[in-house]
């Protein structure tokens, strides 16, 4: 690494990383032993600790690597020690071969100047979808490849709606989806819930409102912006949404669904085990924007990465393990095993003909957006900061909806 990029990695602050790390991961840890320099043996981690040894993830891994001709050696870690460990392991000369990496870490590691570009590792981009692919480019440089994506949705109860007397294909945009909350709490059922917590949580379920408003990330405090902070607080003022998403949690959010009294939930793709086993019919319905149309939700998943190495001769055979993690076999392979949402349309037709649930969340995913997307980059974490504390202030009642986002705004600013 040269020393300007050493300059540039040195400045970068680890609670940006942390700010940005995703918010469907799981937990867990990793050991951070590496390869030996000349030891045929390749580093890759990623942020999956729950797959131990002998799982489908890490069989793929060993396998791509049999096919590359060495050994992989695989550490698993948790989202945001992931993070902070491969800044640490760039400042030490010591980068992985292979990072699967959250997507809004990518832009934040390529500034640092921890990634190499496509242009230079070779990944093929080129059947990916591009809304998808925006995540991991910064100043018109590729810094990965996604593989796999989730994003929201809104999960609904059959029969509560049923029972409200609300058909769920009147359900097109915010005036429809309001008037099928105001039919169910008529009925004495609840309507929606949703995670408004404060925390990267709270900005990502908010953003397909945001977003679905018309609003951009660099102007918060814009009447657009206003009307989906006052969508939200209207439904808490008539008590369609409860006063719990102030502290929900995607977790706790979707537990409150699953009681069975709620109309909708804002919840993920990774929640699809759990609604089959929640009791109930269920469906699934892009969440809408305000006229109508699919809202652009935020992206989750990871991007296969390939960090900079000293020795750029280890490049050559990282190319053929991305290109096996990456390919249409593997990643149909790895999407299902994660819950995810293929990041190419071959893939995804696959995934729909085993699986026609999944059929809602294509449609989603493909009008999803990536939080660092239009070169927001690590502007992005200081932007999501200030929008979950509006969030939090005009729900909880300190300040109105367009105070609290004229404060944001300035925050940011």
């Amino acid at each position: 690494m040269h020393s300007t990029s050493r300059r540039r990695l040195a400045a970068v602050a680890l609670s940006t990383v942390l700010a940005a790390a995703g918010t469907a991961c799981s937990s867990g840890s990793g050991s951070t032993d590496t390869k030996g320099a000349d030891s045929g043996t390749y580093t890759i981690w990623d942020p999956y600790p729950q797959f131990a040894k002998g799982s489908a993830w890490v069989k793929l891994l060993d396998a791509c690597g049999s096919k590359a001709g060495v050994k992989v050696k695989r550490t698993g870690f948790d989202t945001s020690d992931l993070a902070n460990k491969t800044l640490l392991a760039a400042q030490q000369g010591n980068s992985p071969d292979i990072l699967i990496v959250d997507n809004p870490v990518v832009s934040t590691l390529a500034e640092a100047g921890v990634l190499t570009t496509t242009d230079d590792n070779k990944l093929d981009t080129s059947a990916v979808d591009p809304n998808l692919l925006a995540a991991g480019q910064s100043d018109g440089k590729t810094y990965g490849t996604p593989i796999g994506a989730n994003t929201l949705a809104l999960y609904y109860n059959k029969k509560v709606l049923k029972e409200a007397g609300v058909d769920v294909a009147s359900i097109k945009d915010w005036k429809s989806l309001t008037t099928a909350l105001e039919k169910t709490k008529k009925a004495g059922k609840k309507g929606i819930t949703f995670s408004a917590i404060g925390t990267e949580e709270g900005s990502f379920q908010f953003l397909p409102w945001f977003w679905g408003s018309g609003a951009a990330l660099t102007d918060l405090d814009s009447p657009a912006a206003v009307s989906a902070l006052s969508l939200w607080k209207g439904w808490l003022d008539k008590g369609y949404a409860p006063n719990s998403v102030l502290n929900n949690t995607q977790t706790t959010s979707w537990q409150e669904f699953a009681s069975g009294d709620y109309a909708f939930a804002e919840n993920g793709t990774w929640q699809l085990a759990a609604a089959k086993k929640a009791g109930f019919d269920y469906g699934v319905l892009p969440i809408p924007a305000t006229d109508g149309g699919n809202a652009a939700a935020p992206t989750g998943g990871e991007f296969v990465t390939v960090p900079v190495q000293s020795d750029t001769a280890r490049y050559a055979t990282t190319s053929k393990l991305t290109a096996c993690l990456t390919s249409t076999t593997n990643l149909y392979d790895t999407d299902t095993t994660l819950s995810y949402v293929a990041p190419t349309e071959e893939v995804r037709n696959k995934q729909v003909a085993a699986d026609p649930a999944l059929g809602p969340w294509v449609d989603a995913v493909k009008a999803a957006k990536g939080r660092t997307s239009d070169d927001l980059g690590t502007k992005y974490p200081k932007i999501s900061e200030q929008m979950w504390k509006a969030v939090q202030s005009a729900l909880s009642g300190s300040k109105s909806p367009k105070d609290a986002l004229t404060s944001a705004q300035a925050a940011v600013k």
